[in-house]
């Protein structure tokens, strides 16, 4: 692990902060700890971190109050930890952009590993496109309109998408020729719901080809890569 990864711990509990700081700096990373959120802002300030490991259960602004001021703030990985049996908890940290949780009472190595997956997933990511000059994309048949989240066709009519499929589209048009795993699909539409491979990405673009696809059956638009993922293969340019 490269040693200039540094990680933030934010836990009330001072026994925990200490002993996950030794560990994890016993395998290679930087630690930094904080006893709540005001700590937590005011370390954030003081240099780059790479990853922030965040207590649901705090006093005063608690974990998923945090969380959301982060993904605010841009898009630091979170991971939280959660009580034993807080189910809604880690749903609602997920919804606000969580990237994983490790449920209380943990063996330090489960935490160890899922902070390992999560870098890797974050390091795999697509660098971040440049904003586009027009809020209107074209692309084949179609105008994106990213103000308005909706999908024109060259009829002028506007196609229903759900919240799910327009995000999978503003990625698709934003990398356009480069080939998606799921994994990165989900974490670049922001809308992954499990700490683990979500098949249901398939069915969304399925349907999402049914609305964009001249024929579903052999699309032309957004191709499968065995083995690989998903690629958008039609020229985007600004209106």
């Amino acid at each position: 692990m490269n040693e200039l990864t540094q990680i933030l711990i934010v836990d009330d509990h001072k026994e925990i902060r200490e002993s996950l700081a030794g560990f994890l700096s016993r395998h290679g990373y930087r630690v930094r700890t904080a006893a709540d959120g005001r700590e937590m802002k005011r370390i954030l300030k003081t240099g780059v971190f790479d990853l922030v490991v965040l207590d649901v259960m705090m006093p005063g602004d608690d974990g998923l109050t945090l969380c959301r001021h982060l993904r605010e703030q841009g898009d630091l990985p979170v991971i939280l930890l959660t009580a034993l049996g807080e189910d809604t908890d880690r749903v609602v940290g997920l919804e606000m952009g969580a990237d994983d949780y490790v449920v209380k009472p943990f063996n330090p190595r489960e935490l160890l590993a899922r902070i390992k997956a999560v870098l890797r997933r974050v390091q795999a990511l697509p660098p971040e496109p440049a904003a586009p000059k027009s809020e209107q994309l074209r692309f084949d048949r179609w105008i994106l309109d990213l103000g308005r989240r909706e999908l024109v066709g060259e009829d002028g009519i506007v196609v229903a998408l759900s919240a799910t499929q327009f995000s999978l589209l503003r990625v698709f048009v934003s990398h356009p020729k480069m080939v998606l795993s799921r994994d990165q699909l989900l974490d670049l539409a922001q809308r992954r719901t499990s700490d683990g491979p979500d098949r249901s990405i398939d069915h969304q673009i399925s349907r999402l080809r049914r609305k964009i696809e001249r024929d579903p059956k052999e699309p032309a638009l957004v191709k499968t890569v065995w083995g690989g993922g998903y690629a958008f293969c039609a020229e985007v340019k600004p209106v």
